[in-house]
């Protein structure tokens, strides 16, 4: 009896270590992400304010849940921790995302974040933002953003590509092609116009960005001028 306890005792102690070792590094982690909140929302005013009363940062730590559920092969108990999430908070994430620490997720709702995206460290989104693919196609299908970058509300990021550290994408823009470093992308669809803050783009800004329909429109107004002092012409020379 005496030798069977101490074998119990032998495969318990390190287990025990190991459980103290894991809640060490997940209370870390909700520091960390609790500080990125504290750091970029100038309206939080506590610690306490943001563990309890924030969405995007109940989102992000459900989602830390779903994900390793994911990875471990639980799909299903991680779908449903993602969708009690989405109930709960107005944001979507698929328990298959990648998400590094510090993520912000400001005010937050309709956000979307898709199976096979991937999000570095330190990344602020806003509401409405889309990190989502452009078709049914399988594989790498969503973006990858790389560290501190920034999606302004209601911005669409479609397609397996890269958004570069420090990257800008601006409110609203539709972003179908990669991103470079520290660059800044407007519009739609979307096109760079700053790169490490030197405009790239003439006469171009967040306000004033081109209506690609209008500007089709003076193209074809253009070439029907063209059409019609040609066809004048032909007419002088027959008369």
């Amino acid at each position: 009896m005496k030798d069977k306890l101490e074998l119990n005792i032998d495969i318990t102690l390190p287990d025990l270590g190991k459980a103290k070792k894991k809640v060490k590094r997940a209370v870390k982690a909700v520091q960390y992400d609790i500080a990125a909140f504290r750091d970029r929302d100038p309206a939080a005013s506590s610690d306490l304010e943001v563990l309890l009363l924030y969405s995007g940062l109940h989102a992000v730590l459900l989602h830390r849940v779903a994900h390793s559920l994911y990875t471990h092969g639980h799909k299903m108990g991680a779908r449903a921790v993602s969708q009690g999430a989405k109930f709960l908070t107005g944001i979507e994430i698929h328990p298959g995302a990648k998400i590094g620490k510090g993520l912000v997720i400001d005010h937050g709702s309709g956000v979307v974040i898709g199976e096979t995206a991937e999000i570095g460290d330190d990344c602020t989104l806003y509401q409405g933002v889309t990190l989502g693919g452009t078709g049914k196609h399988t594989g790498k299908r969503h973006p990858t953003l790389g560290n501190n970058v920034m999606v302004g509300s209601g911005a669409k990021v479609l397609g397996p590509f890269k958004v570069g550290d420090g990257a800008k994408i601006a409110s609203n823009a539709v972003v179908l092609e990669e991103v470079p470093d520290n660059a800044t992308a407007v519009g739609v669809p979307a096109r760079v116009v700053r790169i490490n803050g030197k405009r790239v783009t003439d006469d171009l800004d967040h306000v004033h960005i081109p209506d690609p329909v209008a500007q089709e429109i003076c193209r074809v107004e253009r070439r029907v001028h063209e059409l019609e002092k040609k066809l004048a012409e032909i007419e002088k020379d027959e008369n």
